[in-house]
Order: C-alpha cells, then structure tokens, then sequence
C-alpha cells in the first residue's frame, strides 16, 4: 500500500487491528502524494494508492491504473500552525506582526507548495488570509509535510504550516492557530485499489478504512472522519 505521508500512524494501527482480525497484513509504505502517484506510474507493485488531495489521485486514474469502482474518500484532514516552543494564550492569523514576531529572522517550514499536497492547502491558505504574500521569501519549504514538521520539532525553524492530524502526532511542538477551513480547499484523502493489484483482500480493507471501525482510527489520530 502507497500512502501520504500523513497517515502513518493512523494506517499502522488499521493494519495492526486488520492482522489482529485473522487477515493478511498490508505492507505499508508512505512518503508525499506525487513521489507515490509516479511510481504507480512507473509500475512499481501495489494493491492500494491513498493521495492527500484529489489532483493525484485524479491522475492516476485518467491513467487507467485504477480498479474501476473502488476510489472513495477515507479521511479528511485540517491545517495548522505550529511552533517548537510554548504557545501563546492566543495567537490570531490574521495579525501579519504576530507571524512576524515569531519568525524573526527564521523561516516557515511548509511541504513544497507547488506539487505536494499539503504544501498547496498551506499557500493557498495563507493566500487566503492575506500573508503570502510576507513569508514566501521566507520559506523552508520540504520533500512531504512530516519532513516540515521534523523542521519545526527539532527547533530549525519557528513556525510550520502542517495537517492537524500531525500536529496530533507530535509532542514536540504546539499547535499556534488552526487555519478556518473556507481559508483553503477541503482536505480529503482519496483512497482505490490499484487495476495492477493481486491482494485479494485490498478491496476489503478499504471497505474496513471507511467503516465504523476505520473512522474510529482516523478521528483518534486527528483526522475528520469521511463525509
């Protein structure tokens, strides 16, 4: 299974209670949405492609490298921003000196904003609210949105753009601000079986991931269950 980075811990633990049912564990590999949508691309062996954002998704299947009928959304996500250190009793976005007072001479860890996903809702967000415009000189943009968030956990960087599902994963930074939802597109995660698959339980597990239990899974790693 080829996964965005971002579900890491949430796909672990449906794959460790899809083991725990009897069933044939899924491998599991996770890395930004675009390296994995090239190697489906590129032929590499999978049953099951999860994107971050639809684009990917969409491409993969204009392709014909989608089993007909299998694609559906199982989670969806937030955005957020985060700092390394203790937060402040408030923190309003939309105050371009606080982003400035934080940043001071440092940069602001996002996932490369042309291409992954989570780097796209990051820059269209801050678009959204008026500030791209003052930190895109100031950028430290990475390969996947758990890179960024490495950045801010490790203290390289002051600030963060990341999903609040990472934000949930880490006790490492604090979560500043959450970005209004209007302020970007809706964060899903389309999932489908592969047409190359052989995993005859693939079809299976997706069913599992947007069942009671699998959205259980998702909400308690910070993810919004699928609409």
């Amino acid at each position: 299974m080829l996964a965005a980075a971002s579900m890491q811990e949430a796909l672990t633990e449906a794959a460790d209670q899809w083991e725990a049912s009897g069933r044939t564990r899924p491998a599991l590999s996770f890395a930004a949405s675009p390296a994995l949508a090239r190697q489906v691309e590129s032929g590499a062996p999978a049953d099951i492609f999860i994107s971050a954002d639809e684009r990917w998704m969409d491409r993969i299947e204009a392709d014909g490298l989608v089993r007909q009928g299998t694609r559906k959304v199982v989670a969806e996500n937030g955005l957020v921003l985060i700092a390394p250190r203790d937060c402040p009793a408030t923190f309003d976005l939309a105050d371009p000196e606080g982003i400035d007072a934080r940043l001071e001479d440092g940069r602001i860890a996002i996932a490369e904003p042309e291409s992954v996903p989570a780097g796209r809702y990051a820059k269209a967000a801050l678009e959204n609210l008026g500030l791209w415009d003052r930190v895109r000189d100031r950028l430290a943009p990475r390969e996947n949105v758990r890179a960024a968030l490495v950045l801010v956990e490790s203290g390289q960087v002051p600030l963060g753009v990341v999903y609040a599902s990472d934000a949930d994963a880490s006790r490492k930074i604090c979560k500043l601000a959450t970005f209004p939802a209007g302020s970007h597109p809706p964060i899903l995660y389309p999932a489908a079986v592969l047409e190359t698959s052989q995993w005859t339980e693939a079809e299976a597990f997706l069913a599992f991931l947007t069942s009671d239990k699998g959205q259980a899974i998702f909400t308690r790693h910070g993810f919004a269950p699928a609409r």
